[in-house]
């Protein structure tokens, strides 16, 4: 089998396995395009992004265009005459004269189940919405977002208490393994292309802030799917005396109580019991604005008095 030479796209760390395991195999990296670097954190200093950081660390040529429709741009990877792009969470949409340059075109890496949860956040709608199932999908790179025809697939389970962090390193890992099979199918004449149908169609939109705010008139599962799908990052958030307070690790339990929605109806070691539109919540880890994370049982020496009161 004639190794390819691949032109990979790629900027988080969701990308780093696939990029680590492309280098391992014989087909070509003739580099690495990733967005520019960004101020980040309280001193706003200019850092790379993790595939940067990777690509350093194996020579790699690396390609920071602001906008892949650049014309310079383009023509470097004219110059580069790749066989094919490999896309893993890039960031950036690729337009047709890039597309057209390698005669494979491209294949991107995905982590849902597709047609369902196309778009920017389907590692964390899929724990919001309950899924029990998701997976891997590579496909072809076209114009619309995620639409591309099917070349593998792979599910795995969700597990009661996975988290999206959590979630998200698997099928990293997931998506990797994926990708070079996808490749090995290719490069032996085997693969199968399946076109999406697109009635299955479902969305995963970019998160936004106020996706986190908990509304505790919802039953304590749907809250529970909420606070996993948004751990560790952004968080699922509710006020405590007019204070921001994120809640970690939930367990929703089918007890009634006789209480508003959002009352804490106990605190102890074991955590918090906070009232629902049905059931009763139980959390387990907390972080108070300007705080750091704790345990409930370190968080209530602070906060004797919590019984009673309401959230939200």
């Amino acid at each position: 089998m004639k190794p390819y030479k691949i032109l990979f796209f790629g900027t988080p760390e969701f990308a780093l396995p696939s990029l680590k395991a492309l280098i391992e195999t014989p087909n070509e990296i003739l580099g690495v395009v990733t967005q520019p670097d960004r101020p980040k954190g309280r001193g706003r200093k200019l850092t790379p992004p993790p595939i940067k950081v990777l690509a350093q660390k194996h020579n790699l040529p690396i390609y920071q265009p602001e906008a892949v429709r650049d014309k310079l741009f383009l023509k470097e990877v004219q110059q580069l005459k790749p066989d094919l792009l490999v896309v893993v969470a890039f960031g950036q949409f690729l337009p047709k004269a890039l597309l057209e340059i390698p005669p494979l075109g491209g294949i991107n890496v995905h982590p849902s189940l597709l047609p369902k949860y196309r778009g920017a956040a389907p590692i964390n709608w899929a724990i919001i919405n309950g899924e029990t199932i998701t997976g891997i999908s590579i496909i072809k790179v076209s114009l619309q977002m995620d639409s591309g025809d099917i070349l593998f697939q792979k599910a795995i389970s969700i597990e009661p208490d996975e988290t999206a962090g959590e979630l998200h390193d698997k099928l990293a890992t997931l998506g990797a393994e994926a990708l070079l099979e996808t490749i090995r199918q290719m490069q032996s004449g085997t693969i199968i292309s399946i076109p999406q149908d697109d009635r299955l169609a479902t969305y995963a939109p970019k998160l936004k802030r106020e996706d986190g705010y908990i509304h505790w008139d919802k039953p304590a599962i749907n809250i529970a799917n909420l606070i996993r799908g948004l751990a560790p990052f952004p968080g699922a958030y509710t006020y405590l005396d007019g204070k921001l307070l994120k809640l970690f690790r939930p367990k929703a339990i089918s007890t009634s109580v006789e209480a508003p929605p959002g009352t804490i109806v106990e605190a102890t070691h074991d955590g918090l019991k906070i009232s629902t539109g049905q059931g009763v919540l139980l959390i387990k880890e907390v972080q108070l604005q300007g705080k750091r994370r704790l345990p409930v049982k370190e968080f209530i020496k602070g906060h004797p008095d919590l019984k009673g009161k309401k959230l939200g």
